[in-house]
């Protein structure tokens, strides 16, 4: 065997072995060939035709053995499977790296793999055209919003292969005292001056700070300070920032583009005003929230090994039992983790046309895992409990499927709703996912309307007929590659970040269509995800680290228009947090959008990782906890009035209801050294303790009069306090005003 993917698996971040790098070679780059053999290669060369101004000639160079990667990864292994190359392991690598590669260059080239007794094996001829960076044109970037934003694209520079501008790249100018904020959700900082960064949906398992990796990336930004304004860049293809980090009067951006070497190649949006005034023209053109039921400021509760219908009833009544109130449930191991539509161990005859079933097709056994769901669902609605499903867009191929699922993969090739990829032969055949979690199932085109109505009617019945509140929306970062085919025609650089965005907005519909409100709750998004449910931060430990990180992204998310958003309080992975950082971030859950807990599956050995009041309290034996959470759980409903009035005014006035500071106090230097502080609505300021130990936390107060909610004492603003922080308490103050209102809530 001897492969040659020029565009690799698509990885945004990391090379694979049997890829060309940079995939449109570039004038005066160094040009990488990569090929992966079987483990016989006993050498591998190149043939290579360049063609230049000066004619053809023809080159062989030997390749280099390499150690092999695949998918960004070195060895097997990834999120939660580690089958992504298991098919090659006794696959080798294969590299050559040409220095340089001259202006106006075509390059066509093969491989051959010889192996013992002199027997070879060639692959295909590639082609590829080297392009050139050349000034680009005034018009190249067309710049649209308020014409009083003094900033315009200068240095406009596009990369040119002869027939396309594959890229185009321009300056903005930074002055001092400016910072830039937004980016969608980011969890490494609130001010990104100095960094650089990209737009691309990825799944980043887990130290999304330390690497700048995000599930729901914006190409928009507040530049703040100033006369304030902000930018988008127009675009779904991947668009990379340099934030002042290679000169601090410049904001770089460069972004992927398909055009015509005499067209426009990119539309850029300025804004003017306030941080504020910003966010709402950004949302005029991207879509504002909607607004969801009061229900969902309560708490949620979850634990992925909540598997059965016993387990999570017996949850829910430990719930009652501590007299914590739980508003909804999210159930995630509820299927046969096959088809994603049936219950684990429910009966039913395959539907072999891949139809949607009903839920008079199943039947319970008594000693399933789940008896009667329409019956567990109706109780937790008596109880005032709502319930989501969790859910992935994906088919699972392996292992190979049976029964329903194989049905269901039949259908949905017969059907045409899959997104394709190229194959070799330049065909188009369905997509495999490149990623590590499901590998090499097939994926639903959630982006097309008629795919979306195939995939999510085999849902209805749990809305219509189980009953179920929500779901899930988990996993919308699997599209990899340039070479995915849409079926509207468009390719994978352009629809690829759109796909979690569309994933959201399908299961929204189902609901809405059934009378329901359109309760999702996702990890992954991008441009236009702020219509589109409910968010959390996705994947991580329970350090006091990813607690920053997730604070940092609530932040950074709410910046950019995303108003429902919440975290695993304390995380979700690893071994369970200790009582005071389990508490700690508790106490700061009271205070964002969406309060929920979650915990990751550890196939049930013990002792158990749940991440309940009762399990810390046993684990750790610090009892206190429970009665810690229980007040604190309390507090929060009797603050869900404030929140839903307070998210209501949000969608009015585009005012994040998660407010960094520099939406009210754009030209205080002191809230950026500050930046773990917020509004939740207009009259709340909160100040979560992120460092173990503390019994002080300092607080910027902005000018104003401000009342410390845990004490109802008056505290005069503009200035730094120390206020005493117990474990189960961060400092929150009340604007004076406000506070005889407010007073009843934290019940003092």
């Amino acid at each position: 065997m001897i492969r040659h993917r020029p565009a690799g698996s698509g990885h945004p971040y990391s090379d694979d072995t049997e890829q060309r790098s940079p995939v449109h070679p570039i004038a005066g780059a160094p040009l990488r060939l990569g090929v992966r053999t079987s483990a016989d290669a006993e050498s591998v060369e190149v043939e290579l035709e360049v063609r230049d101004a000066d004619g053809m000639r023809s080159e062989r160079h030997p390749l280099s053995p390499v150690a092999r990667s695949s998918r960004g990864q070195a060895v097997d292994g990834g999120h939660l499977a580690s089958a992504q190359a298991r098919q090659d392991r006794a696959a080798g690598g294969w590299e050559l790296t040409l220095p340089a590669v001259a202006p106006g260059t075509t390059l066509r080239y093969r491989f051959t793999a010889l192996r013992p007794g002199d027997s070879a094996e060639t692959t295909r001829w590639f082609d590829c055209r080297v392009a050139t960076w050349r000034p680009g044109a005034s018009d190249t970037v067309r710049v649209s919003g308020s014409p009083s934003v003094a900033a315009r694209p200068s240095e406009i520079e596009v990369l040119d292969d002869g027939e396309r501008i594959l890229r185009v790249r321009f300056v903005l100018p930074l002055t001092a005292g400016e910072h830039v904020t937004g980016l969608g959700e980011r969890f490494d900082a609130l001010d990104h001056r100095g960094e650089r960064l990209d737009s691309m949906v990825f799944e980043q398992y887990k130290s999304q700070g330390a690497h700048r990796r995000t599930y729901l990336p914006m190409p928009f930004a507040h530049i703040v300070g100033g006369s304030g304004w902000g930018l988008h860049v127009r675009t779904s293809r991947r668009v990379w920032f340099d934030l002042g980090a290679s000169d601090a009067t410049r904001l770089v951006i460069e972004t992927e583009t398909d055009a015509r070497t005499d067209t426009e190649a990119l539309d850029l949006a300025l804004y003017a005003g306030t941080p504020t005034q910003v966010l709402d023209a950004f949302l005029d053109e991207v879509g504002h929230p909607t607004e969801l039921p009061d229900w969902v400021f309560r708490l949620w509760a979850s634990g992925n090994e909540w598997n059965t219908q016993a387990e999570v009833e017996r949850q829910m009544d430990l719930h009652r039992e501590h007299d914590i109130p739980v508003g909804s449930v999210v159930i995630e191991a509820w299927s046969d983790e096959s088809t994603f539509t049936a219950f684990r161990d429910a009966q039913y005859d395959v539907r072999t046309d891949g139809g949607p079933l009903r839920l008079a097709d199943f039947s319970f056994p008594a000693e399933g895992a789940w008896t009667d769901p329409k019956g567990m669902v109706d109780r937790l609605h008596a109880q005032d409990i709502r319930v989501h499903l969790w859910q992935i867009p994906l088919m699972k191929m392996r292992p190979h499927p049976q029964g329903q699922a194989r049905a269901d993969a039949d259908a949905a090739i017969r059907e045409d709703v899959l997104i394709k990829e190229v194959a070799p032969d330049g065909s188009l055949r369905p997509y495999r996912n490149r990623g590590w979690w499901f590998p090499l199932g097939l994926m639903p085109d959630l982006t097309d309307e008629r795919a979306a109505h195939w995939w999510t009617e085999k849902r209805r019945y749990l809305v219509e007929e189980v009953g179920v509140d929500g779901f899930k929306t988990d996993g919308g970062e699997h599209a990899w590659g340039a070479d995915l085919r849409y079926l509207d025609g468009s390719h994978g650089d352009e629809s690829n970040n759109l796909f979690p965005v569309a994933y959201a907005a399908a299961y929204g519909r189902l609901l809405t269509s059934a009378g329901k409100a359109p309760v999702t709750f996702s990890r992954a998004g991008f441009t236009g995800s702020q219509a589109h449910g409910a968010f959390w931060a996705g994947d991580e430990n329970s350090t006091w680290e990813a607690f920053r990180w997730s604070m940092f992204a609530g932040l950074s998310a709410a910046a950019s228009g995303i108003l429902y958003w919440g975290w695993d309080i304390a995380g979700f992975s690893g071994d369970i947090p200790d009582p005071e950082l389990y508490v700690r971030a508790m106490s700061a859950s009271v205070f964002v959008p969406i309060m929920q807990y979650h915990s990751e599956f550890n196939h049930h050995r013990l002792p158990s990782r749940d991440r309940t009041p009762w399990n810390i309290a046993e684990r750790t034996g610090d009892h206190s906890v429970i009665a810690e959470v229980r007040a604190l759980v309390h507090l929060r409903e009797r603050l869900v009035p404030y929140l839903a009035e307070q998210a209501r005014a949000s969608i009015r006035t585009s005012r994040p209801l998660m407010r960094p500071l520099y939406f009210d106090h754009p030209a205080d230097a002191q809230v950026w050294e500050y930046p773990l502080q917020w509004m939740l609505g207009d009259e709340l300021l909160v100040a979560p303790v992120l460092e173990p130990g503390a019994v002080e936390w300092p607080v910027y107060l902005p000018p104003g009069d401000w009342v410390d909610v845990w004490t109802g004492e008056s505290v005069p603003g503009g200035a730094v306090v120390t206020p005493r922080t117990p474990r189960d308490r961060i400092p929150v103050f009340a604007r004076a005003s406000s506070w005889p209102g407010l007073q009843a809530v934290f019940a003092i």
